[in-house]
């Protein structure tokens, strides 16, 4: 009885959520090998419903957030004839990939309150509270993060990338660029309703290097000596080969 009791006043405090986020991943390992040169990720999923759905149009986003990184983003300026750094701001978490996927514009389907919250736009993925007092507009060097890295397709917003069915089917996928740092990739599914979060799904895309880059990898950090006499082993027979060969060809 005491038990039966329990279980109902469970229920009362802790209602089952009425929607509910059910995804999966198409991989959830991507292997970085010496002729790697990216790779797609295909997110796909479904929302559980315990009751039925709400009038307001449901939306989906999905990130895609790779390790985060410290950054020290500096300033150039033109003074006497050459470029010379004038000033720097040390970001101190950005994530070293980041994309953004929604169903809609990210503008429109949720609130700033909800983005604050959740940190989901890329400038909230980052964050920068260290700015030297006597650096002004420390927020145009967070752009300035941002801007480099999109164009390097580290950092992607896609609006209206989501592909929504029948309110209840979603998927997208995400263009991992091949200049991936390796570790976990976090990824989050938000279902959103009138601009607010009503659920969300989180899981992991590992990103590992093998083969030839994961042995040249842990010589170079483990073995930093020996690393640096095979390069120098390797750059003198490449120089004498290539000597050998254009005399040969001389002759």
């Amino acid at each position: 009885m005491i038990r039966a009791l329990a279980f109902l006043f469970c229920l009362v405090v802790t209602p089952l959520a009425a929607e509910e986020v059910v995804a999966g991943l198409s991989r959830d390992e991507v292997r970085i090998t010496a002729n790697f040169d990216g790779s797609d990720i295909l997110i796909y999923g479904a929302v559980k419903r315990n009751a039925p759905a709400a009038t307001e149009p449901m939306e989906v986003i999905i990130t895609v957030s790779g390790p985060a990184q410290t950054v020290n983003v500096r300033k150039k300026d033109w003074r006497l004839g050459i470029w010379v750094n004038t000033s720097a701001v040390e970001v101190d978490e950005a994530p070293s990939f980041y994309a953004v996927a929604s169903s809609g514009a990210l503008r429109d389907v949720l609130t700033r309150t909800e983005d604050l919250r959740h940190r989901i736009s890329i400038p909230r993925a980052i964050r920068s509270v260290g700015a030297p007092s006597t650096v002004e507009n420390a927020a145009e060097f967070t752009d300035a993060l941002i801007r480099i890295r999109t164009a390097k397709n580290l950092y992607q917003k896609l609006d209206n990338s989501v592909k929504l069915y029948d309110q209840t089917l979603f998927s997208t996928t995400i263009d991992l660029p091949a200049n991936l740092v390796e570790g976990p990739y976090d990824t989050r599914i938000f279902l959103v309703r009138g601009g607010v979060v009503v659920d969300d799904y989180e899981t992991v895309i590992n990103v590992n290097k093998v083969g030839l880059e994961r042995w040249i990898y842990d010589l170079a950090h483990q073995q930093p000596l020996i690393y640096g006499l095979l390069s120098l082993f390797i750059a003198i027979v490449a120089g004498w080969g290539a000597s050998a060969i254009f005399r040969y060809i001389r002759f």
